[in-house]
C-alpha cells in the first residue's frame, strides 16, 4: 500500500513498521504483539473490535472496507507520522524482567530502575499485598507472580506465568534473600538448611530454569544475581549468611562458563549496609552501638563517606544490563571497602 499511495500523498511519508501486530494461534486464540505490554493490548483491542465491527457489517446488510487511499490516509496522518521523529526508545523497550525478592526495597527499586529504561516486569514474592501495591506503582503493564521462592516449584511457576503474560523472558534478576545470623556453633542444622533454600537453592532453580527458556529462545539474554560482600568479606556471627551467598557467587562463575556460547550473560552484584527487610533500623542500631558510633556514622562506614542506597544497587544492575560485552563478573556496590573488592 505505502509504495502506491505514498507518491500521491500532499505531504512526504515515512513508513511504517511492517512488523506484525497479532497472532491468531489455532486451540490459543488472539495474540497482540507491541513494543511493550501496552501496545501490544491496544493491538489486541482494535483487531477484537474490528472483528466486531465487521460482524455487525455482515449482519446488517454485508460488509466491504474503505478504499485503500482512505485506509492510507488513516494510517499516515500527520500525527502519527510526528510520533516517527521523537528519537531513540528507551534502551530497554520490549525487554522483560523478572526479578525474585521483587516487593522487597532493593526489588522494588530495581524494577522501577528498569521501568524507567522501558522494561515490562514481573516481580515475585511471596507477600500478595506488597507484590500488588508494588505493580499499582510501576503503572500498566507490569505483572507479578505471589509465591514463595524456595517452594520446589516456584521457579517453574513463576516463569510461566511470564510467558504466558508477555510471551517470553529477556532478564532474571534473582534477587531474594534473608540475613541468617548467629555464631556458626549455635545454628542448628535446621536454621542452616533454610539459609540455603533462599540465599542459594531458590537461586539456583530460578537461573537453571530461566537458562533453558533462553536458550530455546535464541536470542541471548541475561541472569544477575543480587549476591553479597559477605560472599569474598565474611562478617562475625553472619556464616549461615554468608555460606550460601559464596555458593551463589560461585554459581554466577559457573553459569557464566557454561552459557557463553549461547549468547547468555551471566553477573552479579555485591552490595553491602543497604536500608532494607535485610538491613531493619533496629539492626542498624544495634550494630552502630556495638560498634561506638552513629547510625549515619555506620551506615557510611566506608572509602567514600556516605550511605549506600538501594537506588545506587538498582543503577548498577541496569549497568550490568548495559554492558554487552561482560559476563562473569561481579560490581560492588558499597562506597569502598578494600576487604571486599575483588581485584
Amino acid at each position: 500500500m505505502f509504495e502506491r499511495q505514498a507518491p500521491q500523498a500532499d505531504q512526504p511519508k515515512t513508513m511504517l513498521p511492517t512488523d506484525p501486530k497479532n497472532i491468531w494461534m489455532e486451540g490459543i486464540g488472539l495474540i497482540g504483539l507491541g513494543a511493550n505490554a501496552k501496545a501490544a493490548s491496544i493491538a489486541g483491542d482494535l483487531v477484537v473490535q474490528n472483528a466486531r465491527v465487521r460482524a455487525i457489517g455482515e449482519d446488517a446488510g454485508g460488509f466491504r472496507p474503505i478504499s485503500e487511499k482512505d485506509l492510507f490516509d488513516c494510517e499516515y496522518w500527520s500525527l502519527e507520522q510526528a510520533k516517527l521523529g521523537k528519537g531513540a526508545p528507551p534502551k530497554f523497550q520490549g525487554k522483560v524482567v523478572m526479578i525474585t525478592g521483587g516487593s522487597g526495597t532493593i526489588g522494588f527499586a530495581i524494577a522501577k530502575a528498569f521501568s524507567k529504561l522501558g522494561a515490562q516486569t514481573i516481580l515475585v514474592d511471596k507477600d500478595e499485598i506488597a507484590l500488588k501495591e508494588s505493580v499499582t506503582k510501576l503503572g500498566v503493564g507490569h505483572k507479578y507472580f505471589p509465591i514463595d521462592v524456595t517452594h520446589s516449584d516456584a521457579a517453574n511457576q513463576a516463569l510461566l506465568a511470564a510467558i504466558n503474560n508477555f510471551g517470553g523472558l529477556d532478564i532474571l534478576i534473582s534477587n531474594a534473600g534473608a540475613a541468617h545470623a548467629g555464631p556458626m556453633l549455635d545454628i542448628s542444622n535446621e536454621e542452616l538448611r533454610n539459609a540455603f533454600e533462599l540465599n542459594f537453592f531458590s537461586h539456583y532453580s530460578f537461573s537453571t530454569e530461566a537458562a533453558k527458556i533462553l536458550k530455546d529462545q535464541n536470542r541471548g539474554g541475561q541472569i544477575l544475581f543480587n549476591i553479597s560482600k559477605q560472599a569474598v568479606n565474611p562478617g562475625k556471627n553472619f556464616g549461615a549468611y554468608g555460606l550460601p551467598k559464596a555458593t551463589t557467587f560461585f554459581l554466577m562463575r559457573q553459569l557464566a562458563l557454561e552459557l557463553g556460547s549461547d549468547g547468555i550473560r551471566v553477573n552479579g552484584i555485591n552490595a553491602d549496609r543497604i536500608r532494607s527487610g535485610l538491613l531493619t533500623d533496629e539492626f542498624i542500631s544495634s550494630r552502630a552501638k556495638s560498634r561506638g558510633v552513629s547510625e549515619s556514622e555506620y551506615m557510611a562506614g566506608n572509602l567514600l563517606n556516605k550511605e549506600v542506597t538501594a537506588e545506587h544497587v538498582a543503577d548498577a544492575f541496569t549497568a550490568l544490563a548495559c554492558a554487552e560485552s561482560t559476563t562473569g563478573h561481579v560490581m560492588t556496590v558499597d562506597g569502598g571497602n578494600i576487604e571486599a573488592s575483588l581485584r
